[in-house]
């Protein structure tokens, strides 16, 4: 690992914002989906929530592998699971909706606890997202079109969010705790080693300060006795 890209991993740990999220209720198309992901990853957030039912959401993972390698995908088929998830840990559920009682999205206090829920591109927030949401917000426009695109809305509600934490000095600290934080960075840093570590059930190994993984030589060794010893214990079960 080059010194720029230890750093450049450290620099973004150290700038997430975990009490910051985004849920999508229904949306569908990938290209939104993976413009959503990628932008939550410009703002700093390291996992979104996308409500698909049972529709497979793997076809936004090529336009947006880059962010999603980095951002963590967490699908649901019930909207209900992901509010009661993260209500109880005292997230706000700020809804973009045209309604009586929405307010400028500038309004909002976004350096408390957030989950932006956007709906569906045609048919907006289910009658779920609508009971869910603790305040309705709406984008001001002065042109013919009636909305934006979902992904767009996200965008720049989002860029406001970045902008009042800046000022709060929210991406001054670490906000990760350190086991998340160290989770992070080794599977960011040894992607090979991650997926290894979990096809075999190993624990993932001691890194050095630099970020290498100490004493390598004998920790892959020493996995690869045990899997040896794993293997000649189930061949002498079967024999």
């Amino acid at each position: 690992m080059t010194p720029e890209r230890y750093t450049r991993l450290r620099t973004i740990l150290d700038q997430r914002q975990p009490d910051l999220t985004v849920l999508t209720d229904y949306v569908h198309k990938g290209r939104n989906l993976s413009a959503i992901v990628r932008t939550a990853d410009a703002v700093g957030i390291g996992s979104v929530h996308c409500v698909v039912g049972d529709k497979d959401y793997r076809s936004f993972r090529g336009t947006a592998l880059g962010s999603h390698r980095y951002v963590e995908v967490h699908r649901y088929t019930e909207l209900n699971q992901p509010v009661t998830a993260l209500k109880s840990r005292g997230f706000q559920v700020v809804a973009a909706h045209v309604s009586a009682t929405a307010v400028d999205y500038h309004e909002v206090d976004y350096t408390a606890p957030t989950v932006l829920l956007m709906g569906a591109e045609k048919n907006g927030l289910s009658a779920d997202g609508l009971e869910a949401a603790d305040i309705h917000i709406t984008v001001p426009m002065v042109g013919m079109v009636e909305s934006f695109n979902v992904s767009v809305a996200a965008g720049i509600i989002l860029n406001e969010a970045r902008h009042q934490r800046q000022i709060a000095g929210c991406y001054d600290r670490q906000r990760l705790s350190q086991q998340e934080y160290n989770r992070l960075f080794f599977e960011w840093a040894h992607p090979k080693v991650c997926d290894y570590c979990r096809r075999y059930g190993f624990d993932y190994p001691i890194l050095r300060d630099d970020g290498e993984i100490a004493n390598a030589t004998i920790w892959y060794a020493e996995t690869r006795q045990l899997l040896m010893d794993k293997v000649a214990a189930m061949e002498n079960v079967n024999g």
